[in-house]
């Protein structure tokens, strides 16, 4: 059987670091807690659970803080997990029989990120696997019987354990303020930050996040450092924000650029909402179709289906056609109805 270091990083969890302790102490041998700056009953609350409590303090860097915690880790396998987790007695049993059979070349465990569209959390997925158990120590293997190499990549598992995140609140506020932090210390996003930064931004950005937004990835999308989806995406925001503000010339500027090319769902949807403003609603019916039907989103599902299917309703009520709207209301139903499969 493996040894498990449970580590996790907090910041004023009172009201729930306990429901997510109860469900996972009995199944670790340590437990470790890094707090960033607590100013309610946080640290009392990790006492009763472990004395191995840290103060970390704050620099805006998650990776920092998680990286500080697996230092003070000991046992065989680090498992990281957030406050707002919980695991089920189901998936409780499915971690205890995990631990009793984990074979020792398995360097990483991914385990199912339940229940994440609850309360608006930014994600495109209610479920999606991620890297949750960790190898603490790697041990490098040769490969091949001729030209021999050490093998890089580590061994993945994809376990059936589901951890349902059950938050208390949509953390996008706090995850956007931090991206303009980092922009503003001229950090350079990385290409999976980047696309996290426009993925939040139109899933949850307020008018103001947008507009804040707009002047980075216009010059981004100038930017030859960037690839084709990555100026998809910095034009996806920058044409919203210039919709938002009433910049015509600007609109047009950046959802040209995504239509010369492939196009995508939030384009043909901006256009749409652009024509609904004019009250054109046949022209803007076009484009909901093109959103719905001819091209696929680069950053929203949402963008492909219940956004435009409830343009097209809006639309056709205002055409008084009756009929069509009705179609796509009931194909935006059933749409509903598979997701929530």
């Amino acid at each position: 059987m493996i040894t498990i270091s449970l580590c996790m990083i907090v910041k004023n969890e009172e009201r729930i670091l306990a429901r997510c302790l109860d469900s996972v102490k009995d199944l670790v041998d340590e437990i470790i807690i890094v707090d960033t700056g607590s100013a309610d009953a946080t640290k009392r609350i990790a006492a009763e659970y472990t004395d191995k409590i840290y103060d970390f303090t704050w620099i805006d860097d998650f990776s920092a803080a998680r990286n500080f915690a697996f230092s003070k880790a000991s046992k065989e396998y680090i498992y990281s997990a957030d406050a707002d987790e919980v695991l089920s007695e189901e998936n409780r049993q499915r971690f205890r029989q995990l631990k009793e059979t984990l074979l020792p070349e398995i360097e990483i465990v991914q385990m199912k990120y339940g229940n994440q569209l609850h309360n608006g959390t930014v994600y495109n997925f209610d479920e999606e696997y991620r890297p949750k158990l960790f190898r603490r120590l790697r041990n490098f293997v040769w490969e091949e019987t001729i030209h021999e190499m050490v093998r890089l990549a580590p061994v993945v598992y994809d376990s059936d354990i589901v951890i349902t995140h059950m938050p208390e609140q949509n953390h996008a506020g706090r995850d956007l303020g931090n991206f303009r932090k980092q922009i503003a210390a001229g950090r350079q996003l990385s290409r999976r930050l980047y696309g996290m930064y426009a993925r939040e931004l139109f899933l949850a950005g307020s008018v103001q996040d947008l507009q804040e937004a707009e002047n980075y990835f216009r010059t981004e999308v100038s930017s030859p450092d960037r690839s084709t989806d990555e100026i998809t995406e910095g034009c996806c925001v920058a044409a919203k924000a210039a919709r938002l503000r009433g910049d015509t010339v600007a609109f047009f500027k950046h959802t040209s650029k995504v239509i010369a090319g492939e196009g995508c769902s939030e384009i043909c949807c901006e256009l749409g909402h652009f024509y609904e403003e004019k009250q054109d609603y046949e022209e803007a019916a076009i484009w909901y179709y093109n959103a719905a039907y001819e091209t696929q989103p680069a950053l929203t599902l949402r963008s492909a289906g219940e956004e435009p299917l409830q343009g097209l309703i809006r639309c056709y009520e205002q055409l008084e056609d009756p009929e069509q709207a009705e179609s796509y209301r009931k194909e935006l139903k059933q749409r509903q109805n598979e997701n929530e499969k």
